[in-house]
């Protein structure tokens, strides 16, 4: 298998909503906010249209993206057998994704996450981990491990106690690792344990500039490109309007965006955004290829609703 993906399970159910409602829900506009009330996450939906419901995650969303591009990829992820468990397995598995996980009935539901598009495109999530956040080392199998040429982890799951051993267990299985930063919300929560995981466990990391800014407590981008120096990674940073840049060892390359696009909702542009350079990566792309093939997934994905090309 090319890419093991190892992320959250989380169904994602996208609605269109005015600013009003972002803030009379005290929302962060584009960020994440992680709802632990089952019933104050089911509130939200309330008067809500529903757009689509997608088997989603961040990590998923890459692996979807790659499979798409005829890779052989697989995606490991904690359902429960319920509704949304069975939805988000079929989902996984009409995209040609190998799905390797053995759902039972869980304690908590399965994950879902609420993503709101606003008249901007800007997407704000609100995200009940159910079941999901409770993923643990005895949910990998060691050979799907060791057979992966890239293991693929998002920060949006790493925490204290099972998810941090289900990381760990990942790391030193897998020949080589690569993590999305995820979210400002996850890297200001899980700083120390970011910075150690981007210096000396990862071999490619995906961040934005706010992201990798944040971790590093960088105060311009010259800081961010003479810690990437450092490092001795593959240091992939999106920039927004300025495009993307990756660093590795003393070699920065870096690509513009595409122009006049009809962004209709960025939901998963960073998602396919790594997909894109993964596929570059593991098919012996020049760097600047792998920049321009993430570009290129990103600049499709935010002109359509969701997460899926």
């Amino acid at each position: 298998m090319k890419i093991l993906g190892i992320g959250n399970a989380i169904v994602d159910v996208i609605c269109k909503v005015d600013d009003d409602f972002i803030s009379k829900k005290k929302l962060t506009k584009g960020s994440m906010k992680l709802i632990f009330d089952e019933i104050e996450f089911k509130e939200l939906f309330t008067n809500l249209t529903i757009e689509k419901t997608i088997s989603g995650g961040s990590v998923a969303n890459s692996i979807v993206g790659l499979s798409q591009l005829e890779n052989n990829v697989g995606f490991i992820g904690k359902i429960s057998d319920d509704e949304f468990g069975l939805k988000y397995e079929d989902g996984l598995k009409r995209e040609n994704v190998n799905f390797l996980y053995s759902k039972k009935k869980e304690l908590l539901p399965t994950g879902s996450c609420l993503i709101l598009i606003t008249p901007d495109s800007e997407r704000t999530m609100c995200t009940f981990l159910g079941t999901a956040g409770k993923i643990n080392k005895d949910d990998l199998d060691i050979k799907s491990l060791k057979k992966s040429e890239i293991i693929f982890l998002e920060g949006y799951l790493w925490d204290e106690g099972d998810p941090k051993q289900a990381f760990d267990k990942a790391i030193i299985h897998g020949k080589r690792v690569a993590m999305s930063l995820s979210d400002q919300f996850c890297v200001d929560r899980h700083k120390p344990h970011f910075l150690e995981l981007v210096k000396n466990k990862l071999d490619i990391i995906f961040a934005n500039e706010g992201e990798i800014m944040s971790l590093i407590n960088a105060k311009n981008f010259d800081e961010v490109l003479s810690f990437g120096k450092q490092i001795n990674k593959h240091l992939v940073i999106t920039r927004g309007d300025k495009g993307a840049i990756s660093v590795y060892n003393e070699q920065v390359v870096e690509v513009g965006i595409k122009k006049n696009l009809n962004v209709v909702d960025l939901t998963g542009a960073g998602d396919l955004f790594a997909a894109g350079y993964l596929h570059g990566y593991i098919n012996d792309f020049s760097q600047k290829e792998c920049l321009e093939k993430g570009t290129e997934l990103s600049s499709i994905i935010i002109q359509k609703m969701g997460a899926r090309i």
